[in-house]
């Protein structure tokens, strides 16, 4: 079943850090149409701090149905909408991926995109991603390009889109944890510290797609 207009919502904003993730925050949904929900800001319940929202944000949400029932979905945030009170629009979930079993990062897409990469010191390579989603990737590197957590990395992807078309999506990404792999080779997970409202939708498009592209195998 679907959420429905005055549902309290319960909400924890995807992060790498845990103890961010682990935090939950409440929001009730004050409008909705066939494609977004929107929702007040969301406060944290045990010490009224309220949460901004970015665009592209990841948010794994819970409501409550009738006998008590947890019903869990993952989603985005695309937008806003200025009124009396600020409102945070979420993409509407589809009716198949709401579920009684929570899944974290539904929405970070499994994809090998190409990723051109520029560190602090100015050295430059290009590399593959390994996951994608609004709010940061993944890519493997070798180990001889030194890298250190919390640093800022100047970046492009490129996006293929299923009807063929290209995009360049430029952003600056801090280093959030650094993984040895296999050959000499390791993973490095990045969350986006700036980009463009216009280039974040972008890839939020992309990831809609490519999850489409899954349920549908």
């Amino acid at each position: 079943m679907l959420p429905k207009i005055n549902d309290l919502l319960f909400i924890r904003v995807d992060s790498a850090d845990e103890k961010e993730y682990l935090k939950e925050y409440k929001s009730r949904i004050s409008e909705m149409d066939d494609h977004s929900v929107l929702i007040e800001i969301p406060m944290q319940e045990s010490n009224g701090h309220l949460k901004k929202l970015f665009l592209g944000d990841e948010l794994s949400i819970f409501f409550m149905s009738e006998g008590g029932v947890k019903n869990y979905f993952n989603t985005y945030v695309i937008g806003f909408k200025e009124d009396v009170i600020r409102m945070v629009r979420l993409q509407m979930p589809a009716l198949d991926t709401i579920s009684q079993v929570q899944r974290r990062t539904f929405l970070r897409v499994a994809a090998e995109l190409e990723i051109s990469v520029t560190t602090e010191d100015m050295t430059r390579f290009v590399t593959r991603t390994i996951d994608v989603s609004g709010g940061g990737l993944s890519f493997v590197c070798d180990t001889r390009y030194e890298l250190v957590e919390q640093s800022i990395l100047s970046c492009w992807v490129l996006v293929t889109y299923k009807n063929g078309s290209l995009e360049h999506v430029p952003f600056k990404a801090e280093i959030v944890r650094i993984k040895e792999n296999e050959g000499n080779r390791k993973i490095v997970m990045l969350k986006f510290a700036e980009i463009s409202d216009y280039e974040c939708q972008k890839l939020i498009r992309y990831c809609f797609e490519r999850q489409f592209d899954f349920r549908n195998r």
